[in-house]
């Protein structure tokens, strides 16, 4: 049986993830009455925590916010994960949050124990993390803040925006989630004036406020709103596409490709189309050649003679009658 105070923070602990609890099972965790729970969640009322309870089947108790924000109570594999994530934050993942991270990182690592900050030293001094190859657009985070909350609120957000040709435009959106694909964040939102799924650049977006009346979320597009960024970001920005037949079933395509590197239509049990495309046709080329199957292209033009040339570059490298290089590496006879 637990004492009153750890009763109340395991009471605490358990209230703070994201459902609603049947008194009768908070009984059962705790290890106590139905009446004790009653008690214990009034006793954290008095204490300043809001702890809601809703009747009936699908009911239970559940804390609401507040106006302060209460202590969280991590287990260890929350609390390691959280200061390696502030550890990101306070190097610049987000520019504008370094300072705020610092801060947050220096007391969590204050009230870590022994074991925990042992492990969370030892990912930090064995990890390296290989810089990007380009430097990553920044985007405030004052930008995000306002893109989640108005996703959150379910409210029409006015901002102006620079098109991937530069042009600035003035758009009126119905935001629904905000999206972090490689070293970008994208906001994809139903575009009100042109009544269609659009995925915005988060660093290209600057917000008007106040935002607009509140709005009824649509269906989002295609389920799976990570593949359907990076498919939508990777076609935008692809120099070069092609639509490819390949001889073989198009599930068996779907497993050999990423989602940013195209899109599979079956045509029959045993042949299918891959519509993709690349900023290069060599890079267009190496897809192609991964996939390890038959396969036939049309076009571009350009995909086409660069195919033509590796084919008979690689003949010529693997012809059993080619003569061999001679041997540079002996000494030369001055005899």
């Amino acid at each position: 049986m637990l004492d009153t105070s750890a009763r109340l923070l395991r009471l605490l602990s358990l209230l703070q993830t994201p459902r609603s609890w049947p008194g009768s099972e908070l009984a059962e965790r705790l290890g106590v009455s139905g009446r004790t729970v009653r008690n214990d969640v009034e006793r954290l009322r008095e204490l300043g925590y809001p702890v809601d309870a809703e009747r009936g089947a699908a009911g239970g108790y559940r804390l609401g916010a507040g106006a302060a924000m209460p202590p969280l109570l991590l287990d260890d594999e929350e609390a390691v994960t959280v200061t390696l994530a502030l550890r990101t934050a306070a190097q610049g993942a987000v520019p504008g949050t370094e300072e705020t991270a610092l801060r947050a990182l220096a007391k969590l690592e204050q009230v870590l124990p022994a074991r925990l900050r042992r492990r969370v030293r030892a990912l930090q001094a064995y990890t390296v993390a290989v810089p990007a190859d380009r430097p990553a657009p920044g985007v405030s985070a004052d930008v995000l803040t306002t893109l989640v909350s108005a996703c959150r609120d379910r409210e029409r957000l006015r901002f102006d925006y620079l098109d991937h040709a530069g042009s600035p435009t003035r758009r009126v959106v119905e935001p629904y989630r905000a999206v972090n694909w490689g070293r970008r964040w994208y906001l994809v939102a139903w575009d009100v004036e042109r009544e269609d799924w659009r995925t915005f650049r988060a660093d290209r977006i600057q917000p008007r406020t106040p935002t607009g009346p509140r709005f009824t979320p649509r269906e989002p597009p295609g389920g799976d709103l990570a593949a359907y960024v990076s498919q939508r970001v990777s076609s935008a920005a692809w120099r070069h596409h092609a639509r490819v037949t390949v001889h073989a079933p198009a599930q068996a395509v779907i497993e050999r490709i990423n989602p940013a590197v195209g899109t599979v239509e079956a045509l029959d049990d045993d042949t299918c189309v891959l519509v993709t495309g690349a900023d290069t046709v060599q890079t267009l080329a190496v897809y192609l050649g991964m996939l390890d199957l038959d396969f036939d292209v049309t076009g571009p033009a350009e995909l086409v003679d660069h195919l033509r040339r590796l084919g008979e570059r690689y003949a010529r490298s693997a012809a059993p009658d080619r003569a061999a290089a001679p041997d540079r590496s002996a000494a030369p006879d001055r005899s």
